[in-house]
């Protein structure tokens, strides 16, 4: 199958990468790029824990085809911590324990980076729909719930 040229932003860094047709996202930044934060749970877009950010939007990276990235701006986990200060959702994930084994922590922090960045304050149910599509099989999801909404109780605070 012939190879197709790629070039993207990931977590501020342009890279270019050639992968073959019909290759996801998941798969091209794993195995080309090195970023493992995406994890593969189910391969068919029902688990999230496969989310990244792509333009400002939260997308499963098991389902989308690594061509129609070219010319984006995609965002993972890795790279959400700033000159080794982890990021307020990561953070909060850590102090509420909101992680046992640690799957769909990357999926669930972007789905609620997502949430955080469009409304900086939201509601329980608001967090609850938000998260809908990342299946957690470990901490029963309250302790998930409770770290996105301390981190953005911090983000307000430190933004007044």
């Amino acid at each position: 199958m012939a190879k197709v040229p790629i070039q993207f932003t990931l977590n501020g860094s342009e890279k270019a990468e050639f992968v073959e047709g019909g290759t996801t996202l998941l798969h091209a930044l794993r195995d080309k790029t090195g970023d493992t934060s995406p994890k593969g749970g189910c391969h068919q877009g029902t688990c999230g824990a496969c989310s990244v950010i792509i333009d400002g939007e939260l997308r499963l990276s098991c389902l989308t085809l690594a061509e129609t990235c070219s010319g984006t701006d995609i965002q993972t986990t890795s790279g959400l911590a700033e000159a080794g200060v982890l990021h307020p959702l990561q953070r909060a994930f850590l102090d509420a324990f909101a992680t046992q084994c640690g799957f769909c922590t990357p999926g669930m922090i972007m789905a609620a980076k997502v949430l955080l960045d469009h409304t900086p304050n939201p509601s329980r149910e608001d967090v609850v729909e938000a998260l809908s599509g990342n299946i957690c099989r470990c901490t029963g999801y309250e302790p998930i719930i409770q770290a996105v909404l301390t981190a953005a109780r911090a983000n307000s605070q430190n933004a007044a």
